[in-house]
């Protein structure tokens, strides 16, 4: 009788091991990812993060997964321990006109100015970006990276509290709890009121609900 193998879960918790051959090196080097790419409204904001040396942050992982308490938390002690951050939003108005690809680039490029220096190596999350400059793409990098993964949790951390700002501006598209993605509640709305000036108008859903209205 065969006897089931026990199941192997793999910790994918995010490390050092991209940094470290780039530190041994004597290269500087810098994670960056974005957050708000499929959002019906709100900006696209990217982040860029540097680390001289391994330091351990408690619960920092992929940023979407984590809640956003610890969020929160990991924000405070990413600022401090970091040598250079750097976090950079582009608004619905660039996002219609480019388009949210484009505009993800830009944001990253404009995070990575902010850093006021020229890394030797980047890090970034998923596929190879347009950031005028040497890059490693990784998959999964924002669980696998520490570095990427501050910088993941710096951009959600910084669009959600511009999201809780434009409620206060419209608080009748309920910024505060879906922070503008196309959430049954959201759809809901767009269908009973106009989007507003930080809506998408070129995003599907978004542009339907305005067609329906004509």
């Amino acid at each position: 009788m065969n006897k089931k193998l026990p199941r192997i879960v793999l910790d994918t918790n995010p490390n050092w091991e991209f940094e470290k051959p780039i530190w041994r090196k004597g290269h500087t080097v810098v994670g960056i990812d974005e957050a708000g790419r499929g959002p019906l409204a709100g900006p696209v904001v990217a982040a860029a993060v540097q680390f001289t040396h391994s330091v351990e942050i408690e619960g920092l992982r992929d940023s979407k997964k984590m809640s956003e308490a610890s969020r929160e938390r990991c924000y405070d002690q990413i600022i401090v321990l970091a040598k250079r951050y750097g976090v950079a939003a582009v608004g619905s108005t660039i996002i219609d006109r480019i388009g949210i690809l484009q505009a993800t680039y830009l944001a990253m490029r404009r995070a990575l100015k902010l850093l006021d220096f020229e890394p030797d190596e980047v890090l970034v999350d998923g596929r190879p970006a347009q950031l005028n400059r040497p890059h490693k793409a990784i998959v999964k990098g924002d669980d696998r990276s520490f570095s990427i993964s501050a910088a993941s949790v710096l951009a959600k951390v910084s669009r959600d509290r511009m999201m809780h700002s434009y409620h206060e501006m419209y608080p009748e598209f309920g910024f505060d709890r879906h922070k503008g993605y196309p959430t049954p509640e959201h759809k809901a709305i767009l269908k009973k009121i106009e989007p507003c000036p930080i809506h998408r108008m070129t995003f599907s859903g978004v542009e339907f609900e305005l067609f329906t209205k004509l």
